[in-house]
C-alpha cells in the first residue's frame, strides 16, 4: 500500500471536491388526459419528491381529445429537472413533457389583476406608470383601481414592486402560460 505524504500528488481517480450544479428555473409543458385525478397525480409527483412549483397553469386544449396542458414552472439543478421530465413521462395519463426552457423559442407570458388603492399624488402616479406598463383599468372607483396586466414575469414583479408605496392593496397572478414559437405544436 502507497502511504502519501503531504504536499504528494494525489492519486485518487475520485475528485476531493464535489461540484455543485447551479439550480435553473424551467418551465416544462405537459399534454395529459383531462379527467380526475390527472392534475393530483402530478403535483403529487412534486411533492412526494420535494420538488418545488412556482408556477403552474392548468387547463383544456384541445376538447375533442379531451387533452389538458398543465404549464408548471420548477427550479433544480439539471439532473433534477432531467429528472422531473422522465418522471412525468412515465405517468400514464400524460402524452407529452416538453421542457419549454431547453427548446429556448418559446414565448412565456402571465396575467395579473393588481388592486390599487390612493387618492391625489398617488393615484395619479398609478394611473401614470399603468400607462407606461400598458396595464389596463379593468375597475375604478373614487378610492381604488384594478389593473390588469400581462407580460413576462419580471415585468410583472417590476409593475408590481412601483405600486407598493402608491397603495397596493392586492394582487392576483395566473402563473406562466408558455407556447412554442413557429407552425410546429409542441
Amino acid at each position: 500500500m502507497n502511504a502519501q505524504t503531504p504536499g504528494s500528488p494525489s492519486t485518487s481517480h475520485y475528485p476531493t471536491q464535489t461540484v455543485k450544479e447551479k439550480a435553473e428555473t424551467h418551465t416544462l409543458s405537459v399534454l395529459v388526459d383531462n379527467e380526475p385525478g390527472v392534475l393530483a397525480r402530478v403535483i403529487g409527483l412534486f411533492s412526494g419528491r420535494g420538488y418545488n412549483i412556482e408556477s403552474l397553469t392548468v387547463s383544456e386544449t384541445e376538447h375533442l381529445k379531451h387533452l389538458s396542458l398543465i404549464t408548471v414552472v420548477t427550479t433544480g439543478t439539471p439532473m433534477v429537472i432531467e429528472q422531473i421530465k422522465n418522471q412525468l413521462d412515465r405517468l400514464v395519463p400524460v402524452h407529452r413533457v416538453v421542457d419549454m426552457t431547453s427548446t429556448g423559442n418559446a414565448i412565456e407570458r402571465e396575467l395579473a389583476m393588481v388592486k390599487v388603492a390612493g387618492k391625489g399624488e398617488n393615484r395619479v402616479e398609478a394611473l401614470r406608470l399603468a400607462d407606461a406598463f400598458r396595464a389596463r383599468v379593468i375597475d375604478a372607483s373614487t378610492g381604488s383601481f384594478v389593473f390588469e396586466i400581462t407580460g413576462k414575469s419580471d415585468k410583472i414583479e417590476q409593475f408590481i414592486a412601483l405600486m407598493l408605496p402608491l397603495g397596493l392593496v392586492e394582487v392576483a397572478r395566473t402563473g406562466i402560460a408558455a407556447i412554442v414559437r413557429g407552425p410546429e405544436a409542441m
